[in-house]
């Protein structure tokens, strides 16, 4: 049983190695929502909210998930009582519309207070096989084909499973062409982030020649029509990112043929409850998943690290160890990437995994707000 007694919210400013830069913009330092949930039995867990700065991927934001939380997502938990964490979700959904990071972030977090209640792994909670994880790395959109190209090689010599290349319109097929040429049998993949419309599918149809894994999101945050007669034109598979928000998207991308491949981002769809859901329909109908990343700490890594523990995530993640991003990460210990491109599942440690920099958060923020239990 699960009765939060206090939420408190965190936002900090923890800056990146280097800018990473998407289509829609750049980041040089990320502003994180982090969440301190307390149970009534004493159990502590911390979570992550992984909007961003901006409305550029969702449109939620850091402040708009900070005023949903406190408004709207904490009143209905704390001091509620749950049998079991699956059962947040639908208090959650119940006449509250969107706001899908907002209520992942504290759904996500009571699933890891349950984990440190019942002194288990929070992958072994949510029913994660896994031991270790193939790892992919994420490369933002660089300055030349050549620039690119090092970067992949660079990623590849450090064992990396799989290694996706931000695009954008004229920065796509010759960036791509040039890293194929320099890695020719490596798994690669494109991410658009909705940078390109139904109008260029006869130049995204030229990557096919390229052999990449997938496209993700070529088309619009929200469409799955278009992406279906995109994929109706390219061989190349087309993976859903934005557009998957719910375990009927998932259905309907399906249904159209919208795509073959879902990226599951939690934060995304609204927690645990929706991801694993998603997760089990795509593995009956042999439909491959894996997690995204959205450059979140090492809080946010547990949690998707724990995600892609299920026995569907068959495809390499974006969960690049703390020192990808970060000089320091928030946790200890850090996030890593073995010799073979895997991550271990802390499957030795209980509830999230990690232990919390409460000294490096308490530098690092620049807000803070406890909400508390009514009762």
């Amino acid at each position: 049983m699960i009765r939060l007694d206090q939420i408190t919210l965190r936002e900090i400013h923890l800056p990146l190695r280097e800018p990473f830069r998407i289509s829609s913009g750049t980041v040089s330092e990320r502003r994180i929502v982090l969440l301190e949930l307390r149970d009534a039995s004493g159990a502590v867990a911390w979570s992550e909210c992984v909007a961003g700065e901006w409305p550029n991927y969702s449109s939620e934001t850091v402040d708009t998930a900070w005023l949903a939380i406190e408004a709207y997502v904490a009143p209905r938990v704390l001091g509620v009582r749950f049998d079991k964490p699956a059962d947040v979700h639908a208090a959650l959904e119940r006449d509250f519309r969107g706001h899908e990071m907002a209520k992942a972030a504290v759904e996500m977090g009571m699933w890891g207070v349950a984990a440190a209640q019942a002194g288990v792994p929070l992958a072994q909670l949510i029913g994660g096989t896994r031991e270790r994880i193939a790892v992919g790395i994420s490369l933002g959109i660089q300055a030349s084909p050549q620039a690119l190209a090092d970067k992949a090689v660079a990623a590849s010599a450090e064992g990396y499973h799989k290694v996706k290349i931000k695009i954008e319109p004229g920065r796509d097929v010759e960036y791509l062409r040039a890293a194929r040429l320099a890695l020719p049998s490596a798994e690669l993949m494109a991410d658009a982030n909705n940078a390109y419309t139904l109008a260029d599918a006869g130049l995204l149809a030229e990557l096919d020649e390229l052999n990449l894994m997938m496209i993700e999101q070529p088309l619009a945050h929200d469409d799955l029509v278009r992406h279906a007669e995109l994929q109706r034109r390219l061989r190349t598979a087309i993976c859903l990112d934005e557009s998957i928000t719910s375990l009927e998207r998932a259905q309907d991308m399906v249904t159209l043929g919208a795509g073959r491949i879902i990226n599951i981002k939690p934060g995304r769809v609204g927690g645990f409850n929706v991801s694993v859901a998603i997760h089990n329909y795509c593995k009956r109908l042999g439909i491959p998943v894996w997690c995204g990343g959205m450059l979140e700490s090492g809080i946010g890594r547990a949690y998707n690290v724990a995600l892609a523990s299920l026995p569907n995530f068959t495809l390499p993640g974006d969960l690049s160890p703390s020192r990808r991003y970060w000089e320091q990460d928030i946790v200890f210990p850090q996030w890593t990437m073995d010799d073979e491109g895997m991550m271990t599942v802390p499957l030795d440690r209980t509830g999230i995994g990690v232990e919390i920099d409460v000294d490096r958060i308490s530098a690092l923020t620049v807000r803070r707000a406890v909400l508390r239990s009514p009762a």
